[in-house]
């Protein structure tokens, strides 16, 4: 319709409007329609004298006057009954209006809807005026066909071949009931094979059933669900469409999709379809079913009109049972509680000694006042409330304890229940949905009924009778209301007729169902009240008030810069997105590794004893393909090892190189290529290498020799990774077999957390396509700077917006607007945000909330106005560091950008934008930090790595203690003089001479951590060249002893802490500093002692430090000679001083070290791990081979053994070698013939499954490396 016809059109409706207010003030031809009273009471309804399709509407003020609206709701009726308020943008808040009476404010509806009445209620209006409206309703006609089933009928219709489409069915039909159950459509097939669209209480439920018996149930059958409150006798839009194994379900807008396994089709179903309800013929279904009571308007089955063919009587169509086309209006009028302050006051049945109340009510609240009536005489009160979703009915009388009765469950699930009470005599009675609750209390006098009922709440006037108390009014709706046997007809109580009431709409029932659609992500369960929803959570892994913020990480390279250790976590890589969060293993390495396993590590027999190849078998991860598929686009570089164990059987063909052999990567593509090649080339890494076994083959395996032989390979296409299935099918010959062993998938590096840019100019910034987050939007990135202002991040929208800037320099601002407003949620920070280190910002905005979050700074949040606009419409760019006006630019930098957790590349987008460049150094100064004990961090290009050099620790963030196993007289002696040597030969720092023969010490730092049964004990001794020293000992009573010696002349100073006994067992730590003549000692982090010393200030010219036995040291104390002497025994770890960390040299050779190891010296396993008190200081060691320090000096030559010179010792060595040797002549002789034993036992005896075939494989496997060893050994 043009605009010329729609402006007539909104004429004629203005003229044909009457109002139902009491009076009319004005013509509609001088002003347009005022009221003579303007409250929230009145309403204009247009009568459009058919159902038509109504697209737009606009509204001006009263012409010539101050009387305008400035908000108002639509409602709209087929037949002036029931009306159904418009809800436009998911918002409840209807319409804005006028702001001067000559404007037109134009409104296009969308969707549009079809009706005949039309109701306008304005909301709110020009205060200095009064109501006043001129309206235009834009729409064109509509045409429909309609049937009528009266809940035993139904319309069955057989397709012809020119209906039936080979490739989908499609049907749609509008429906309007007010039952709540009913077969809307059913369709047969073979196998039980049906599709059944069913209405069960107010929901659709689409049954679908595959007809296959070797399917798991829950693929056979499955059920789709949509649509709430669908039996409010409103018409509801039906649109299913069936491709094969795809199905597509759509009610009112809202669409399901759903993909059927196990080659599933639902095209292929007998030829019959019944609408309606299901014939008696039908005898597959063995479900309950009810037939559909209510309307069906255009129906349709691909194209063709159903309805129309039954009208005409067409042999396509049968008719079961009585229908009609034509579609009554049912005269129920429902009331609408809108609030808690709501109520109707009824009138009582005077004169009558009993009282009868009944009435249906629908409400989502679990709490909320129903009834309460003060009976007359004061024979007492009678009070109906709803309470965690029961019935609570109270008789009170006076001078008696008050009579309850509890009736039903679950009731405030949204659907109607009906309620009647009755009290007579002596009997008192509840029901509810055709239930009696209880029956027969002993009442006293007599009952008469009240004069006033009130429902759903009281006046302000009265009080008591449940009136006022903690529950609140009821809000929702109820019908068919009746008091003493007499309904009640709720429009004369609109018209003032009858009763009063309060905050009501009459002929109409609001309530609207607030998790439909559902807003809670990632399954978080909804549930709702009157007036708001919420969402569970639990068990999600997600947060917030929509369940749409990540609890993990989104990759191992997070987890580490927070400082976590080696370990399992979950990881989300795609934040906020649709995926789950997946289980992985962090290698928390200098390049961050993360591993994921699946149900394949063992070794795989391709071949059974039966000598037929097995169906290959697909792996399957711990996380699925489209997470697995994440982890790898986000990481540097991924790879799997595949081993190959061959005996007679190739990877490929003898003559042409067709591939025997093969694997399927992620995308189901066959791949032929193996590790360390290029894709296609169909060659091992020795092929490439130039190493395999035959020189004329290209793998290992296709020499094709009667004996086990390997390939162990690499694949590293992250394109291809990772490998689902391995495929082997050279086994069918005489005696060929094959194995084979996948890793798991292991990949390095983030590449979007360290992904950066830099901002060098105000005007510059970076451009992304527009962002889409309507209903949720979150938006996450780190970033630095020294400039006072400047924002983050800009897109806008024709009215809407999204906004995150620095708005001053302690404060972030997080603003939007999405119809309602702008709105600002901001953080503020004791200390400043321009300091240049890096900061994290979250910001999230959802229908519920918006939320900002800085750093660890307390979240601020701002709730969402109610039953406000709640979609974020936005059109432009997205502008990262700057704004469409180039002004208040960022200067900076910005890192690791996602929006909704999709990444943003913004290296890529700054190589081409003049002023930003990609990257972003200094990260030390915010990660540095993670570096502990003594480590030094070293920036990256992408990060921080932590040199430990320096540090008696190592591990990425030198955090691994560094711990050793001493034996009885074993000992590592560290020389500072080499140190300083090897260490600072090369250095001019001040540390090159921090050890120099003539350097004074005035101050240094030590520290250790130990665990011990025995006492006395040395655990450190630092000598000089001037005799003087440090000794720290444990006293034979196990307490700890500091002994300084800085001048040879003078007696040490002695200190004996007196703590507990530390030769106990346990793990106990250390930590000694000196400062002159004060010293600091701290034990276990917590008991602390400061003495003064009296032998000197300075230390000069340290010589050497050692741990374990050190034997006559020169100018030492008795004490410190006798546990010199007696040496240590246990686990010691985490040793430095100063600089020198001797057991990091002693472990972890890798050059010339200082250091001399004697005795039984052997890494250990954390010290702190141990053993608890009382048992012997025992660790998983490995014993030091060849020497610590691998060059390093040696007493003697042979550091690594026991070298005291006795002859007795080299006698009981000389007599240990021969014995080991006898035995080990010994053991070779009875391991070649069990070898032999167990080889002749494998070929007659192999197992067939499981675990024993993967055991019996590994043995032939280690047998044949194993017996040509030993006979090597044997012949040797």
């Amino acid at each position: 319709m043009d605009r010329a016809a729609g402006a007539v059109l909104g004429m004629l409706f203005l003229l044909s409007a009457r109002p139902w207010s009491t009076a009319v003030a004005g013509s509609p031809w001088a002003g347009g329609w005022s009221p003579r009273v303007s409250d929230k009471y009145q309403w204009l309804q247009i009568d459009l004298g058919e159902r038509m399709e109504v697209t737009a509407v606009a509204t001006q003020g009263g012409y010539g006057s101050s009387d305008w609206v400035t908000s108002y709701v639509l409602m709209f009726s087929d037949g002036g009954r029931n009306w159904k308020l418009y809800l436009r943008e998911e918002s409840l808040s209807g319409f804005p209006g006028n702001t001067n009476a000559d404007s037109v404010v134009h409104y296009r509806l969308e969707p549009p809807f079809e009706a005949r009445f039309l109701r306008f209620l304005p909301v709110a209006w020009n205060p200095k005026g009064r109501i006043g409206m001129r309206i235009e309703v834009y729409g064109c006609a509509y045409r429909s066909e309609v049937v009528n089933f009266d809940g035993k009928s139904s319309l069955i219709y057989t397709l012809n071949q020119k209906s039936v489409s080979p490739t989908k069915d499609v049907i749609s039909l509008k429906f309007k009931t007010r039952q709540t159950n009913g077969i809307l459509l059913h369709r047969e097939g073979q196998n039980g094979k049906h599709v059944t669209l069913e209405l069960v209480k107010g929901r659709l439920i689409l049954s679908l059933n595959s007809g296959h018996a070797n399917l798991p149930s829950p693929d056979a059958r499955v059920t789709l669900t949509l649509g709430s409150l669908l039996d409010d006798q409103h018409w509801h839009s039906v649109l299913l469409e069936l491709l094969n194994a795809h199905v597509n379900f759509t009610v009112d807008r809202h669409t399901q999709h759903f993909q059927a396994k196990g080659g599933s089709r639902y095209l292929d179903l007998d030829d019959e379809i019944s609408f309606g309800g299901i014939p008696g013929h039908r005898k597959s279904v063995v479900f309950p079913h009810k037939n559909f009571h209510g309307c069906f308007e255009n129906l349709y089955y691909n194209g063709v009109d159903i309805i129309d063919l039954s009208k005409k009587r067409k042999p396509q169509t049968l008719v079961v049972g009585n229908v009609s086309y034509s579609c009554s209006h049912l005269q129920i009028v429902p009331v609408t509680f809108l609030s808690s302050s709501s109520y109707l006051a009824l009138p009582g049945a005077s004169g009558e000694d009993k009282v009868s109340v009944a009435f249906q009510f629908r409400t989502w609240n679990r709490a909320g006042l129903l009834l309460t009536s003060q009976l007359k005489h004061g024979s007492g009160a009678l009070v109906l409330v709803l309470n965690d979703g029961k019935l609570k009915l109270s008789l009170s009388q006076p001078g008696h304890p008050s009579r309850d009765i509890t009736a039903g469950a679950g009731l405030s699930d949204g659907q109607w229940h009906s309620v009647s009470l009755s009290l007579k005599g002596s009997h008192l009675s509840v029901m509810v949905d055709g239930e009696a609750a209880s029956v027969a209390h002993s009442l006293r006098g007599r009952i008469d009924s009240g004069d006033t009922y009130y429902l759903g709440g009281c006046p302000d006037s009265v009080s008591g009778s449940g009136c006022g108390g903690p529950l609140g009014g009821f809000q929702g709706c109820l019908r068919l209301i009746s008091i003493g046997d007499k309904a009640v007809d709720p429009i004369t109580v609109q018209q003032g007729a009858l009763g009063s009431f309060r905050d009501l709409q009459i002929d109409t029932c609001g309530l609207t169902d607030r998790c439909l659609p559902s807003y809670c992500e990632h399954g978080g369960e909804c549930s709702q009240s009157w007036d708001t929803f919420s969402c569970d959570c639990a068990h999600t892994g997600y947060l917030g008030a929509t369940c749409h913020s990540p609890l993990y990480e989104q990759s191992c390279e997070a987890h580490k810069h927070r400082g976590d250790s080696s370990g399992l976590y979950y990881i989300d890589s795609d934040g906020s997105g649709p995926l789950e969060p997946a289980l992985v293993y962090c290698n928390m390495t200098d390049t961050t590794g993360t591993s994921v396993q699946h149900n394949g590590s063992h070794l795989a027999r391709v071949k059974s004893s039966d000598g037929e190849s097995p169906h290959p078998v697909a792996f399957k991860y711990t996380a699925s393909m489209d997470q697995l598929q994440a982890i790898i686009d986000r990481a540097d570089h991924c790879q799997q090892e595949l081993a190959f164990h061959c005996k007679k059987s190739r990877l490929s063909a003898r003559h042409d190189g067709t591939p025997v052999s093969w694997w399927v990567g992620r995308t189901n593509e066959t791949h032929t290529y193996w590790g360390g090649s290029l894709p296609d080339a169909q060659k091992c890494a020795c092929g490439l290498q130039g190493n395999c076994l035959d020189s004329q083959y290209y793998c290992n395996c296709d020499a094709d020799r009667n004996e086990w032989t390997s390939d162990t390979v690499v694949l590293s296409h992250k394109e291809h990774l990772p490998v689902i299935q391995v495929v082997m099918r050279d086994t069918g010959r005489p005696h060929s077999e094959a194995a084979y062993a996948l890793g798991p998938l292991l990949c390095w590096g983030d590449n979007s957390f360290w992904n950066s840019a830099s901002f060098n100019t105000e005007t510059s910034y970076l451009h992304f396509p527009t962002f889409r987050g309507e209903f949720s939007a979150d938006v996450s990135f780190f970033f630095k700077t020294t400039a006072p202002s400047g924002v983050f991040v800009e897109n806008l929208g024709i009215t809407d917006f999204i906004r995150l800037e620095l708005h001053a320099p302690s404060e972030v601002t997080f603003s939007f607007d999405v119809g309602n407003g702008r709105c600002e949620v901001t953080v503020r920070s004791p200390t400043p945000f321009n300091d240049n280190q890096w900061h994290h910002v979250r910001a999230e905005r959802n229908v519920k909330e918006a939320s900002l979050q800085v750093d660890q700074l307390p979240s601020e949040t701002q709730a969402a106005p109610a039953n406000g606009h709640a979609r974020l419409q936005l059109n432009s760019q997205l502008f990262v560091g700057g704004t469409a006006t180039r002004q208040r630019g960022f200067l900076g930098c910005i890192r690791s950008l996602r929006l909704n957790g999709l990444a943003l590349d913004l290296e890529e987008r700054a190589t081409m934008t003049p002023g930003v460049e990609p990257g972003c150094p200094g990260h030390c100064s915010s990660y540095g930090h993670l570096c502990r004990n003594g480590g030094r961090c070293r920036e990256r290009h992408r990060g921080i790595a932590c040199d430990c050099t320096f540090s008696a620790y190592d591990g990425p963030f030198c955090e691994n203690e560094i711990s050793a196993y001493f034996g009885s007289g074993s000992s590592v002696i560290y020389n500072f003089q080499e140190h300083h040597n090897h260490t600072f030969g090369k250095n001019s720092s001040s540390l090159a001479a921090l050890f120099h023969e003539d350097l004074t010490l005035t101050g240094e730092m030590a520290t250790l951590s130990f665990r011990t049964t025995g006492a006395p004990s040395l655990l450190l001794y630092v000598s000089s060249f001037y005799e003087e020293y440090l000794s720290v000992i444990l006293a034979p009573n196990g307490s700890l002893q500091i002994r300084y010696k800085l001048d040879r002349n003078q007696a040490p100073d002695v200190f004996n802490f007196g703590f507990k006994n530390l030769a106990d067992g346990q793990f106990h730590q250390v930590k000694i500093h000196r400062e002159a003549a004060v010293v600091s000692v701290e034990v276990n982090q917590n008991a602390r002692r400061q003495v003064i010393l009296s032998s000197g200030t300075e230390f000069n010219a340290v010589k050497s430090l050692m741990l374990g036995t050190v034997l006559e040291p020169p100018g030492a104390d008795p004490d410190t000679l006798r546990a010199g002497a007696r040496g240590f025994t246990g686990c010691l770890s985490a040793v430095r001083f100063g600089p020198a960390a001797p057991l990091k040299a002693a472990l972890r050779p890798g050059g010339p070290a200082p250091v001399t190891v004697r005795g039984h010296v052997a890494a250990a396993a954390r010290c702190a791990e141990g053993a608890g008190p009382g048992a012997p200081a025992r660790e998983a060691t490995r014993p030091l081979a060849g020497g610590a320090g691998g060059s390093g000096p040696r007493d003697g030559g042979q550091p690594l053994v026991t070298a005291d010179g006795s002859d007795s010792a080299v006698i009981g060595g000389v007599i240990a070698v021969v014995i080991f040797i006898l035995l080990c002549i010994t053991a070779i002789a009875i391991r070649i013939y069990q070898q032999r034993w167990l080889y002749h036992k494998n070929e007659s005896n192999i197992p067939k499954h499981g675990d024993h075939a993967e055991t019996a494989l590994r043995s032939e496997l280690n047998l044949q490396s194993t017996v040509s060893e030993s006979q090597k050994e044997y012949f040797f």
